[in-house]
């Protein structure tokens, strides 16, 4: 490895590590914008931090998502529909992009405790996102009720969960395929 790469920052990052995260936010934000057109549409966010996690590691997928999260939050149109800015991530669908963050938490801790069998990645980034889910639900609930009135969680799951669970298992299971596959050819692994 060059010596330009090895270099570490303050943090303990290379340089390598931070063209990765560099690239894995990228890659969130740009699967972000693309829309699949079904009855109810999704993005391929949540393909794009699944992938990130496996590819990068907890730590460095982690850190991309936290970067792709600052990055909209500070108004750079990253989110889904070219959106960004705070109103976004304190709206009634911002739970579920800060559960993005807990589902790098979940990876890492899952990955720290129980190693980096991709059974133990797998069942990491489920309970994520079942987490995801919880929080972005509880989240949307608390703003629905402030702003319009009240609604049941039923009603909730209806809109913000249920159709998107089959979708976002056939993400999981394309992201490992593909990072599964991607892993071998990349410098400084740590997935």
């Amino acid at each position: 490895m060059s010596s330009e790469v090895a270099v570490k920052t303050k943090r303990g990052l290379t340089v390598l590590d931070l063209v990765y995260i560099s690239i894995g936010a990228s890659l969130i934000a740009v699967c972000s914008w693309i829309s699949i057109p079904t009855a109810v549409p999704f993005t391929l966010q949540t393909f794009a931090v699944f992938f990130v996690l496996l590819l990068l590691g907890g730590e460095r997928g982690t850190i991309a998502t936290l970067v792709y999260v600052l990055l909209g939050a500070v108004g750079v149109p990253v989110f889904a529909g070219f959106g960004g800015g705070v109103g976004i991530l304190f709206g009634s669908t911002g739970g579920y992009i800060w559960g993005f963050l807990l589902i790098g938490l979940i990876y890492i801790l899952f990955t720290r405790l129980f190693g980096k069998r991709i059974v133990v990645k797998v069942a990491a980034l489920i309970l994520g996102l079942i987490v995801c889910y919880a929080f972005g639900t509880a989240w949307f609930m608390h703003v629905y009720i402030q702003n319009s009135g009240k609604v049941g969680l039923i009603t909730v799951l209806g809109w913000c969960v249920f159709p998107f669970i089959i979708p976002d298992l056939v993400k999981l299971a394309l992201a490992v395929v593909i990072a599964r596959r991607i892993a071998p050819f990349m410098k400084g692994n740590q997935s």
